[in-house]
């Protein structure tokens, strides 16, 4: 098995192993390569508009931080879009939303495509966001947590005039909340879903709301996590929060308190929701329709809920 492999099977424990990110090109202003060439020598590709799209599901909280912090920064002239369906078949991720059933750009009916032409030998999981070279067809990068980074450090050039600046001076304190959320609540989540015993699926249960409490309690004088100033880490809890009630709750069994019931998480959520970039970027057909017709073990019956009504993101 490669370090690529999705490794759905439980580790001994029956903890949920998420699988490493095989692609970890980067595109960065110091690259040497040429442009409409390939990556420089160190795997660095060269920074052009228009040269590159970005492959996003809506349905995904990973890829949605892509798409939130693409459009707060004014990044759509030099970066496409492109969607795939949220329906998965076994084969992976499907352009079934374009005309044809193929990426108009790129000429390809599934990720996968590209991500064997990049590298035939791959056999892991194909996962959005994924960033694809428009000029040789290959993949950049699949590299989740760096592509945002990157986007705010390494495509300046490019950022609209008012752009927030999502990235502090001092990255300390955000880097260590980064880390916190993403153990206890973005992947806590999955580690809750997709546990196969009943100690290792507490554990994570437990750790998740421990973490929402003290989210809770840091959100009571603040309006953002590190204060007046919308940051990357923002980003990354609220595409996590918007999922919660609609498919985390039920589906994955993260039911101790739905988020409506945190008032400090909420309120926080609903004011980034209403944020440009935010609430319309939220598809809530394709982020229900993903998660309860791909999870065939939790789901078997792919009964999609109704609710809840997303008029409530909007309430005063």
């Amino acid at each position: 098995m490669s370090r690529a492999q999705f490794v759905k099977e439980s580790a001994p424990s029956g903890e949920w192993k998420r699988q490493s990110n095989w692609f970890t090109g980067r595109i960065t202003r110091e690259s040497t390569a040429r442009p409409g060439e390939g990556p420089d020598e160190r795997g660095r590709w060269p920074v052009e508009t228009g040269r590159y799209r970005l492959v996003v599901s809506l349905a995904c909280p990973w890829a949605h931080r892509s798409v939130i912090v693409r459009r707060l920064l004014g990044l759509e002239d030099a970066i496409s879009l492109g969607v795939v369906d949220p329906i998965r078949d076994d084969r992976g991720w499907r352009f079934t939303l374009d005309p044809a059933g193929r990426d108009p750009v790129l000429g390809i009916e599934f990720l996968s495509d590209a991500y064997r032409r990049t590298d035939p030998s791959y056999d892991g999981r194909v996962t959005v966001p994924t960033i694809v070279d428009t000029v040789t067809g290959l993949v950049v990068t699949n590299d989740y947590p760096q592509i945002t980074l990157d986007f705010s450090t390494e495509w300046t050039e490019f950022h609209r005039p008012d752009a927030p600046r999502l990235i502090p001076a001092d990255r300390a304190e955000l880097n260590r909340l980064i880390e916190e959320i993403y153990q206890d609540v973005n992947n806590g989540v999955y580690r809750c879903g997709f546990a196969t015993t009943q100690e290792t699926y507490e554990s994570a249960y437990d750790a998740l709301f421990e973490r929402l409490d003290e989210l809770e309690e840091r959100l009571a004088d603040r309006e953002y996590l590190l204060g007046d100033r919308l940051t990357e880490v923002d980003i990354r809890l609220f595409t996590t929060l918007v999922r919660f009630d609609a498919v985390y709750h039920g589906h994955f069994k993260c039911n101790r308190n739905k988020l409506t019931e945190f008032p400090n998480l909420w309120a926080y959520a609903r004011r980034l929701y209403r944020l440009p970039s935010f609430g319309e970027t939220v598809d809530f057909d394709q982020i229900k329709r993903h998660y309860y017709l791909t999870h065939d073990t939790i789901n078997p019956n792919g009964i999609v809920a109704k609710g809840p009504d997303p008029r409530a993101w909007m309430a005063a």
